[in-house]
């Protein structure tokens, strides 16, 4: 029992001096001005592929994808949860089984508040 607390406090103290070095790692090396404090106008301008941008550099997406996004997302984490339920479906039993048809549910009344506000028609 003791060991296992003893792996736990030590993968802590890991993770702790971990973020720590990525905080320090970068003002050492500013410090002694091994990488450039101010960058120069080519390391600022904007470039896609190594190739200078032609026209416009910010292009508007139309707003429906991200719902449809959304909507794939949640779709994609139930798939997710449904899976292993599946899985172990016999050794669940019946809690497991109310408990699959209560995510169903709860992502079906998601799917028609989002057809009922048309959200995923498409314009």
């Amino acid at each position: 029992m003791l060991t296992d607390f003893g792996y736990l406090g030590l993968y802590l103290v890991i993770a702790v001096l971990f973020a720590l070095q990525m905080l320090v790692i970068p003002i050492i090396l500013r410090r002694f001005k091994i990488v450039p404090s101010s960058p120069n106008p080519t390391k600022v301008d904007t470039f896609e592929c190594g190739v200078e941008t032609v026209g416009k550099t910010w292009v508007q997406f139309n707003f429906h994808y991200y719902f449809y996004a959304l909507v794939f997302l949640a779709l994609d984490v139930l798939v997710v949860f449904l899976y292993p339920w599946a899985a172990s479906l016999l050794e669940l039993g019946q809690a497991g089984f109310i408990g699959v048809i209560s995510l169903l549910f709860i992502v079906f009344v998601g799917y028609l508040y989002a057809w009922r506000k048309k959200v995923l028609e498409w314009k």
